[in-house]
């Protein structure tokens, strides 16, 4: 039997609190998924993936980057890059480009209507982030939990803002 200040117990409560966090926030991801997702494919033709990956090269020097920097950005493979890239580029969102100094080394552009696509949606997300907030959250709260995320993805590359 453990005594409640050992430390065994604590690591036993930590793992469990541990547990509980990370239920929760895939619990949470999943419920702000199904908020936004539906939104920005109706009023703009993205899914919430194809939104983040223009996030991700709108925010990027030069709003272009390597096809591996995306993918560590996005957390998929390359092949996942490739496979979001194509509807994408057929709509005029993104090109590709070469590297004139690598032929090895690929690039994704974002473009002047990818860009202007990806204001709109984040009008509209900026829009459902406050509908899905509203009746739960202070200001405070919202800063604090966006505080604590950020604390949590700090080593990821790619930060969005």
């Amino acid at each position: 039997m453990l005594a409640l200040g050992s430390k065994s117990h604590y690591i036993l409560a930590m793992s469990d609190t541990s547990l509980a966090a990370i239920l929760r926030l895939l619990r949470a991801q999943s419920f702000v998924e199904s908020r936004i997702d539906p939104g920005l494919g109706a009023v703009h033709g993205l899914a919430l993936r194809e939104f983040m990956f223009l996030v991700q090269l709108d925010q990027a020097p030069a709003s272009r980057l390597r096809r591996v920097d995306l993918a560590a950005r996005l957390n998929v493979s390359q092949s996942t890059v490739t496979r979001l890239a194509l509807p994408l580029e057929k709509l005029g969102f993104v090109k590709r480009e070469a590297d004139p100094r690598d032929a090895r080394v690929g690039y994704v552009v974002l473009t002047k209507a990818g860009r202007q696509r990806v204001a709109e949606a984040r009008a509209t997300l900026e829009r459902s982030a406050a509908g899905i907030f509203r009746d739960r959250w202070t200001d405070k709260e919202i800063a604090t939990l966006a505080s604590l995320l950020g604390r949590f993805t700090a080593a990821l590359p790619g930060d969005v803002t």
